[in-house]
């Protein structure tokens, strides 16, 4: 075995072993990255199940995609059960002080992470409504964003519903409740053929398990089964292999999976016959744990050939690569494979600090950096180096690595993104500065190399991400302001 096949082999190794929390988030700066808005869970039996924890496991593996706030549902015996609150998923699970009432035979989860609208408790997921007698008979999980949310709730507070937060997964969950007397899945039919947007659901009422998918399959959702009376729907692959299931397939755009109470099993509904699959790029590209698996491909491998096709779209000499941790790693192992420059891992990532790490000054918010990602100063001293990043935001991160490599005493910097410049914002479920703040919205490639101080500069094209990936149906909307759904009027609620 290679060195650099060890080092693929023991990285992969440290995201399984890997504690996922506060230390796992992208950037230090809560600005100069995008972010993910949630990651959802939920698992149906015919028969009981630890479901306090098999929840728990299926969303500490999703614990990347938000770090804000968690919160479950179970139906046990003919009733929900619901807790959620501010912190990790582990934080809010200690909270549990009887985990037998949280065992049930099915149950639905929620990480949430919020940079942008409304981050009061009640905002936190699963949502839940109650009956006249203060009971929960309908709950639901939401990753994504809708476009005519504002437009659904005022029409809904007109008929007299009362909404209690200020999120748009409120407005898929007061839908399917207003529509609940035509039967479930006709319930959520209707919702899906009002509201737009990208969606991944799943929720449960007190007898019934169900799961959908908006018609662009934006947001990613997979399925799996544990054993022939158990079902696991979740954000991604990982999410499945923490609970011993085993990957089926991803919902699809369009569908319905749900139970019924005459027979056993999970059941498909497709609402659209003629839905075509735009999921994000950028889960391949950043969100998503690299051992995760969607719409069959491996995040992992998509990485590490981003890595290789830039070096055959941009060249360059140089003595080492190097990888920005974490995204960056595969691809910089791509890039060194393809270019046969030796790749070397001498950025050190302190695991130990993150978000919450609070100072009041500019001057020392910069340093921030340093304490995150400290050079091996002897292995790039004099060296020329091609750095990986998976993107380039605002830019700040990346100048103030330029600047900590320069200060170490490297000779070049040839940087390489192996996303296409982001130019455009996001309104389908993840958090992005607005246009005035991307970096390549208002520079050109010139001049944003003079901004970062690097000898050349390079992005993966759009035409080589579509190659990658192997198809155009993704959504690129960040890279070309071109998306698969219209914006609407407005994009205040957020999920």
């Amino acid at each position: 075995m290679t060195d650099l096949e060890q080092y693929k082999q023991d990285y992969l190794k440290q995201f399984n072993d890997r504690v996922y929390g506060r230390n796992l988030l992208k950037s230090d700066d809560p600005f100069d990255a995008p972010s993910e808005e949630c990651g959802i869970f939920g698992m149906y039996s015919d028969t009981d199940l630890d479901t306090f924890s098999l929840s728990q496991f299926g969303l500490f593996a999703l614990q990347h995609r938000g770090q804000e706030a968690c919160g479950i549902s179970v139906m046990k015996q003919g009733k929900i059960v619901n807790i959620k609150d501010e912190g990790l998923v582990l934080d809010v699970y200690k909270e549990i002080q009887e985990p037998e009432a949280f065992m049930g035979n099915a149950a639905i989860g929620h990480t949430r992470y919020t940079t942008a609208g409304d981050k009061k408790k009640y905002n936190f997921q699963p949502f839940f409504a109650k009956n006249e007698y203060d009971q929960i008979v309908l709950s639901i999980a939401h990753n994504g964003n809708l476009t005519n949310a504002a437009e659904l709730k005022k029409e809904l507070e007109d008929e007299g519903v009362v909404f209690r937060a200020t999120s748009d997964s409120e407005v898929i969950l007061r839908l399917i409740q207003k529509n609940l007397d035509l039967g479930l899945r006709a319930a959520i039919k209707v919702t899906m053929e009002k509201i737009h947007g990208a969606y991944s659901v799943v929720g449960m009422t007190r007898n019934k398990f169900f799961a959908f998918r908006d018609f662009h399959g934006i947001r990613p959702l997979v399925l799996g089964v544990a054993d022939e009376n158990t079902y696991v729907v979740a954000s991604e692959s990982v999410a499945l292999d923490a609970v011993g299931a085993q990957y089926m397939r991803d919902i699809l755009p369009g569908e319905i999976v749900y139970t019924n109470e005459n027979e056993k099993g999970l059941h498909s509904f497709l609402v659209k016959e003629d839905c075509q699959n735009k999921i994000c790029s950028f889960e391949y590209i950043y969100f998503a744990r690299p051992d995760s698996t969607l719409e069959n491909i491996n995040v992992h491998e998509i990485r590490e050939k981003s890595g290789e096709k830039i070096w055959h779209q941009a060249p360059v000499e140089a003595d080492m690569v190097i990888g920005v941790p974490d995204s960056g790693v595969p691809a910089a192992i791509g890039f060194a494979k393809a270019s046969g420059i030796p790749f070397r891992p001498v950025l050190i990532k302190n695991r130990y600090i993150g978000r919450s790490f609070i100072v009041p000054t500019q001057e020392m918010r910069e340093r921030i950096v340093n304490l995150k990602l400290n050079p091996i100063i002897s292995e790039i001293r004099d060296k020329k180096i091609v750095i990986i990043d998976d993107s380039i935001v605002r830019g700040t991160t990346s100048k103030r690595l330029v600047k900590i490599l320069k200060d170490a005493g490297v000779k070049e910097i040839h940087f390489r993104s192996v996303s296409p410049p982001i130019i455009a914002p996001c309104f389908l479920g993840i958090d992005t500065p607005s246009k005035d703040d991307l970096i390549s919205a208002n520079m050109s490639k010139e001049e944003l190399r003079d901004y970062l101080g690097v000898d050349s500069l390079e992005f993966l094209s759009v035409e080589s991400l579509i190659e990658i990936l192997g198809s155009p149906n993704h959504c690129f909307g960040c890279f070309t302001e071109k998306y698969p759904v219209a914006k609407g009027n407005e994009t205040q609620l957020f999920s």
